[in-house]
């Protein structure tokens, strides 16, 4: 399995990381959670910039990118999270793509979230662009409603490689014990036989927040922790996610 390094930090080798999500709404509450990770043991930020109230006005976006920079050096993962993938602001395909380009020509992002299913010339073209720019591709698929099919999991993870993502990821709703245990068997089979990259898998809610642990013993190599507000089901704190792999990294 390859290694992606996105500055300091390098994907695929041990020890999971870990990425927090900033989902505040204005520039204001954004800066300050930045802010209030200045004594937290992370690794990057996810700036889910659906939650943005400006979010359509790109040169507001930029403006907030320059101010995240003057404080804030470690990467930044790049994520607008449409409607149908849990996500909180309506962009059409068109301007969903836009924004992605904006961001990476920007220069002030090492990571940026391309969805699974979308038009396959966007993908490519974005893809392109992002590699030509230095911007790492994480390519995501979430569901919110179930767990697919072991095969399944592997499938679209499998299918986000042959498009050239540096980091693959799936996010699953599991409806009973079986669907955890299905996830973390995906998760197996990408580790020892179908994975030539980095991965992330994710069973959410409650029932699932064991997978965000367990990256180290599966191979999933990213988990998601909060600092205050959650962006999906089953986060856990920051603090307590640092703490937890820890001990079970002995």
């Amino acid at each position: 399995m390859k290694k992606v390094q996105v500055n300091n930090l390098i994907f695929g080798e041990s020890g999971v990381k870990i990425c927090v999500p900033i989902t505040g709404t204005d520039e204001r509450q954004i800066l300050n959670d930045i802010e209030n990770l200045k004594d937290v043991d992370f690794d990057l930020i996810e700036l889910r910039i659906d939650y943005y109230e400006n979010v359509e006005d790109f040169n507001k976006v930029g403006l907030l990118l320059e101010n995240i920079r003057k404080s804030y050096y470690k990467p930044i993962l790049f994520t607008f999270r449409t409607k149908k993938e849990g996500g909180t602001h309506e962009l059409s395909e068109e301007k969903y793509f836009a924004l992605n380009h904006f961001a990476v020509n920007t220069g002030l992002i090492d990571l940026v979230d391309i969805e699974l299913f979308s038009s396959e010339e966007n993908i490519k073209n974005i893809i392109d662009f992002s590699h030509e720019k230095n911007v790492k591709i994480v390519m995501s698929n979430h569901d919110f409603n179930k767990t697919p099919a072991r095969e399944e999991i592997v499938n679209r993870l499998v299918k986000m490689q042959g498009y050239d993502a540096d980091i693959t990821k799936i996010a699953v709703m599991p409806n009973c014990e079986e669907d955890v245990l299905t996830l973390l068997s995906a998760t197996l089979e990408m580790k020892k036989e179908k994975g030539d990259r980095p991965f992330i898998t994710i069973s959410m809610g409650s029932l699932g927040a064991v997978t965000r642990l367990t990256g180290e013993l599966f191979g999933s190599c990213l988990t998601f922790a909060s600092l205050d507000k959650s962006s999906a089901p089953g986060q856990i704190n920051v603090r307590n996610a640092r703490e937890m792999l820890n001990i079970l990294s002995i």
